[in-house]
C-alpha cells in the first residue's frame, strides 16, 4: 500500500493543482475522472499497440547508436506516447460540451496525462522501490505533465479558434517535441554529462507551460472584469 500511495503522490498534487489553476469554471469531477482513467487503461493500450507495430519495421537494438537512440527518443516513445494522450483528448474530451473555454484544454490534457503517467508510475515503483518513486517525483511525472500542458494551451485555442486541424496538431507536436528532446539525453547516457540536457530541456518546458496556463486564465471566457454583468447590454 505505501509503494502505491509512493508512486500515486505525485499524480495527485499535479492534478489538484492544475484543478485549483482552473479558475473561472471547473470541470465536472466525473467528467475529470473519466479522462484520467483513459489516459491510465486506453492511452497505455495504444501506445503498447504502437510499440510492437513500430518495432516490426524499425527495430531498435544499437543502444550507443546516436540516431537510433533519435528516433527512439523522438518517434517512438515521444511521438507514440503523446499520440495515445491526443486521441483521448482530441476526440473524447475537446467535442464535450463541458469543454467552454479554452483552459480546459490544458485540463483535460493534464488529465489523460496523468492518468498515463500513473499506470507507467506504479510499474515502475513497484519494480523498482521507493526510490524510484522519489526520482520519478521530480522528473518523470512533472516531465509528463509539462507535455500536456503545452498540448493543451494548444488543443483549447484550437476548440474556439480558426485553423482547429492546424492548432490541434500543433499541440501534439510541440508535446512529441519535448517528450523527444527529455528522453533523447537520457537515453544517450554513454555519453558522460550529457542527461544534463534533459533537464535543460524540461526546464524550458516547463517556463513555456507556466506561460500558456497564465495566458490561458486571462483569456477565459468566464474572466469578466470586477463589477462586470453578463446581462448588460451595451
Amino acid at each position: 500500500m505505501t509503494l502505491l500511495l509512493s508512486a500515486l503522490a505525485p499524480i495527485i498534487f499535479v492534478l489538484v493543482f492544475i484543478y485549483f489553476m482552473d479558475k473561472y469554471e471547473k470541470e465536472p469531477v466525473q467528467l475529470l475522472l473519466s479522462n484520467f482513467f483513459m489516459g491510465a487503461i486506453v492511452s497505455i493500450i495504444i501506445t503498447t499497440f504502437l510499440y510492437v507495430i513500430i518495432d516490426i519495421p524499425l527495430p531498435l537494438h544499437n543502444r550507443t547508436s546516436i540516431f537510433e537512440q533519435f528516433i527512439k527518443a523522438f518517434l517512438v516513445v515521444g511521438l507514440t506516447e503523446e499520440f495515445s494522450k491526443y486521441i483521448i483528448v482530441r476526440y473524447y474530451a475537446q467535442p464535450h460540451k463541458e469543454f467552454n473555454e479554452p483552459f480546459d484544454g490544458i485540463v483535460y490534457c493534464v488529465m489523460v496525462s496523468m492518468g498515463f503517467a500513473a499506470t507507467e508510475n506504479i510499474m515502475y515503483v513497484f519494480q523498482s522501490g521507493y526510490e524510484t518513486a522519489l526520482l520519478r517525483a521530480f522528473t518523470a511525472v512533472p516531465a509528463h505533465a509539462t507535455f500536456a500542458i503545452l498540448m493543451g494551451y494548444f488543443v483549447g485555442k484550437a476548440k474556439f479558434g480558426q485553423n482547429r486541424i492546424i492548432l490541434n496538431l500543433t499541440g501534439l507536436f510541440l508535446a512529441a517535441l519535448f517528450h523527444g528532446a527529455y528522453d533523447f539525453f537520457l537515453f544517450i547516457d554513454f555519453i558522460e554529462g550529457i542527461w544534463v540536457g534533459a533537464f535543460i530541456s524540461l526546464f524550458i518546458g516547463i517556463i513555456l507551460a507556466r506561460k500558456a496556463i497564465i495566458r490561458h486564465q486571462l483569456d477565459s471566457h468566464f474572466n469578466l472584469p470586477t463589477g462586470t454583468d453578463d446581462n448588460i447590454q451595451l
